[in-house]
């Protein structure tokens, strides 16, 4: 998009062709009063307090786009008027109850009626009954609700659960006079605050979703509360202390809101997690599941001098990647010094990856991030679970298809119901494990200008055409060609589709055994004798930004490296950009600060993992030989799925020995651990950055002014873009998936309080109805790798036939099962 210039109340500014005059103004400082807009979402137009005049007309902001040369006044003496009328409505039967309410002092009906200086009340109706409702991890109040929608809207525009929706209030009608002794757009919106309140999309009594708590969190009253928080603290009591998420890689702003425990304790205590959801949203784990701090009385000498001991007979350093940057950069520095194997599987499968698609890309760095696929308009997804493996994907995937009018496929095995309610212009392709290479074939096949493409790449893709696989493509192109009908219809229609039940039966298609379709989400929107290549052309013609989103499937592949390469040559041939999804929090920043080894040797030391001797944070006795602090204790970086060095701060103290004092005894020397972040290697793309001097916020355009971005290096090209042939390598027999549930990430998650969530097998309601077993079953899950026993939890949030173990609960030595890809077979008894 142009630039353009308009003018706000006399003053020249510059903003994008298009874009809505609300986020014009805040994005240059100028004050527009709006309650019921969250940027990233789409306008709902409840509160109406956004008034305008644009060129003469009254317009509401939020909705309305700039034009060059536009003259915008914010304030007339008709537009006060109304500002006053709405607020004084807001305010008619809201509960006197301030005091108590857990939104006082930051509430935002508190500061407009006094930023509009509403000091009397001129309307009133009778009230109905409006009782609380318990919904599980949130709490409603119709009483304090104002009905803005911002719950609705993030939660279909944000996050994509579409749990929440208007209902019926019950209530009288308004008295005709007012229509005509009103302002016109007081009582419009009056009129309809008045039918409504807030309900369930499930009909349900509680909330059936993510739990992600965003509904709360953009709640500008006390309506919508974590249920855990209620009644806990005033938030003027609150410190907030800026750090990033440590639970997965999506690298996450967010604050720690602390104050002393209680009057007996003056050690601080973690009271909840806020975050700037205008841009920025959280998962249920980021929000919920932050109180998994090791505490500890003081330093364990003893244990300290055992671990310099361990250190100095180890010849490998066994660690997970829920460490810091600098952390990273200490055990690379013992690496070097010392001569010890550094072996973290799943960073070292990432670090691989990374290392075999550069031969071809020429880059250090896939290319692209979440902003891009969040503002994309037609994205695929390929090797990744990713509501578990990286919600803020699933989000940015969900913005794409609500903002932008975007489409989308979804590639694999595990059915997800909640990609599937994102609506129509999204389709969901079940395919079998190992087959992630016939996906990419096939999206090389269709979007690859292949004018450009080697020889041998042209040779492949005709043998890809000669397999069975054909019937694959064929399907998939009939997909495609459905989405871009509904993407067409939406433009001209301007409207959302609405997610709705299948109710006719589709016409069987044929597949091979190969891949497995779910051809229940198929439309009937094309003829079949419709030619795919003329529907795609005409209807992609106005979608501009392509994003393909690669996940952690891919990274321990049996044939990882041809896949890596083929990624590299649809970015390299194609529209699309890539994003990588990093297996865990700080996998990206581990794989491009240590030189990982493949396997242990005689003796290690275990860090956040079980070792020869043990380092650990999670503070269990039993497993621990030297405690560690926690990620909400330390200080530090993070690199996050969009290649940004974040910085962390210490919410909670910590009084034990760290990383960083055992580094000391063996010769090298910091007293704090973030002197190292200057230090982190320059050649893996980090900047000669002080600690302190990192920013952690976002700018009223949305700017984000977190930490810095990685330089993404040019590499020296193999010359060779030479790839393999499909593999037919199959897994035959019932399916196991390392893979968590929602909320979930690793036993750090799993220790917190409010994350209550059962370790055992995940199976589909749709895969216990089809056998003999039931949820609460014990089951003996056994295979050449090794066998468990587990309990069967029954997983609304999945569909198919795939049996999930989760690596969350350190009880369950769930890796016995796999070898390296995520996907094995395994036979499952009842025990």
């Amino acid at each position: 998009m142009s630039k353009i210039t308009i003018n706000i109340d006399g003053r020249e500014v510059q903003t994008q062709e298009g874009e809505y005059i609300l986020n014009a103004a805040r994005a240059n400082d100028i004050f527009i009063p709006a309650i019921c807009y969250l940027t990233r979402c789409s306008p709902t137009l409840a509160c109406r307090i956004c008034l305008v005049e644009a060129d003469g007309k009254q317009v509401y902001a939020c909705n309305a786009k700039a034009k060059d040369g536009m003259s915008i006044t914010t304030s007339t003496q008709t537009i006060e008027a109304e500002r006053r009328a709405i607020m004084e409505v807001y305010d008619v039967n809201h509960p006197l109850q301030c005091g108590v309410c857990d939104q006082s002092g930051e509430c935002e009906l508190q500061n407009y009626t006094l930023e509009i200086g509403v000091d009397s009340q001129n309307y009133s109706i009778k009230d109905v009954d409006r009782s609380s409702k318990d919904w599980g991890h949130i709490h409603y109040d119709p009483g304090l609700c104002i009905v803005c929608e911002r719950c609705v809207t993030a939660c279909k525009d944000m996050i994509g659960d579409n749990s929440l929706k208007t209902v019926a209030r019950g209530s009288e009608a308004l008295s005709a006079e007012y229509k005509d002794t009103m302002p016109k757009d007081a009582y419009s919106m009056w009129n309809k605050l008045n039918k409504s309140v807030i309900g369930l999309t499930s009909g349900e009594e509680m909330l059936d979703c993510t739990s992600c708590g965003e509904c709360a969190a953009v709640c500008p009253v006390g309506a919508l509360v974590d249920t855990d928080f209620m009644y806990k603290s005033n938030s003027w009591e609150l410190k907030q202390i800026p750090a990033t998420c440590g639970h997965c890689a999506a690298g996450c702003q967010i604050s720690y809101d602390v104050k002393h425990t209680s009057i007996e304790n003056p050690e601080n205590k973690i009271y909840r997690v806020m975050n700037e959801w205008n841009y920025v949203s959280l998962c249920g784990a980021g929000r919920y599941g932050f109180d998994y701090e090791n505490r500890v009385a003081g330093k364990d000498e003893k244990a300290f001098a055992s671990a310099l001991e361990a250190f100095k007979k180890a010849d490998t350093i066994k660690f997970t990647s829920t460490i810091t940057n600098e952390e990273a950069y200490l055990l690379q520095s013992l690496k070097e010094k010392n001569g010890y194997k550094l072996v973290n599987k799943e960073a070292k499968s990432f670090q691989t990856f990374l290392k075999d698609y550069s031969e071809i890309s020429g880059t250090s760095l896939y290319g692209s991030d979440l902003k891009v696929v969040h503002n994309s308009n037609f994205v695929i997804s390929v090797g990744g679970a990713l509501k578990s493996d990286n919600p803020n994907a699933r989000y940015a995937l969900n913005n794409s298809m609500t903002i932008n009018k975007g489409a989308g496929l979804y590639f694999h095995p595990v059915g997800d119901p909640i990609i599937e309610g994102m609506g129509k212009s999204i389709m969901s392709v079940n395919h079998a494990p190992l087959q992630e290479e016939a996906v990419l074939y096939l999206i090389l096949d269709l979007f690859a200008d292949k004018s450009k493409l080697p020889t041998a790449i042209l040779e492949y893709l005709a043998s890809f055409h000669s397999k069975k696989t054909i019937t694959v493509e064929e399907t998939v192109k009939e997909k495609v060609t459905e989405i871009v009908k509904v993407m067409k219809k939406n433009e001209e229609t301007g409207e959302d589709e609405e997610v709705e039940e299948e109710k006719s039966s589709m016409v069987s298609k044929k597949v091979s055994k190969e891949v497995k379709v779910d051809e229940n989400r198929l439309l009937s929107l094309v003829n079949a004798d419709s030619k795919f290549e003329e529907e795609l052309d005409k209807n992609l013609k106005k979608k501009d930004v392509f994003a393909l989103i690669v996940g952690p499937d891919l990274y321990t592949h049996p044939n990882s490296r041809n896949l890596a390469r083929l990624v590299a040559l649809i970015e390299k041939y194609s529209a699309f950009e890539v994003t990588m999804i990093p297996p865990l929090t700080n996998s990206l920043g581990v794989a491009l600060i240590c030189e990982l080894d493949d396997n242990v040797g005689a003796y290690t030391i275990g860090y956040n993992t079980k070792g020869d001797f043990t380092l650990s944070a999670l503070g269990d006795a039993s497993e621990c030989d030297l405690d560690m602090p926690a990620m909400n204790q330390q200080e530090g970086t993070l690199t996050s799925i969009n290649k940004r060095v974040n910085p962390t701060n210490a919410a909670l103290a910590y009084f034990g020995y760290e990383l960083n004092d055992i580094a000391n005894a063996l010769g090298l020397s910091a007293e704090h651990v973030i002197e190292y972040t200057a230090l982190l290697p320059k050649n893996a793309g980090f900047k000669s950055e002080q600690f302190d001097n990192l920013p952690n916020h976002y700018e009223n355009d949305g700017t984000e002014r977190r930490g810095y971005l990685l330089e993404n290096r040019s590499i020296e090209l193999s010359g060779d873009e030479g790839v393999e042939a499909i593999s037919d390598d199959k897994l035959e027999g019932t399916l196991i998936y390392l893979v968590n549930p929602v909320r979930q990430f690793t036993p750090f998650t799993n220790k917190t309080t409010l994350l209550k969530t059962q370790g055992g097998v995940y199976m589909s309601e749709e895969y216990l109805s089809k056998s003999e077993l039931n949820a609460g079953d014990s089951v003996r899950i056994k295979n050449d790798n090794g066998e468990l026993v587990l309990h069967i939890i029954s997983d609304n949030k999945i569909t198919g036939d795939v049996a999930c173990i989760p690596t969350f609960d350190s009880k369950i030595n769930s890796e016995a099962l796999f070898s390296s890809y995520r996907f094995a077979t395994a036979s499952i008894q009842k025990v």
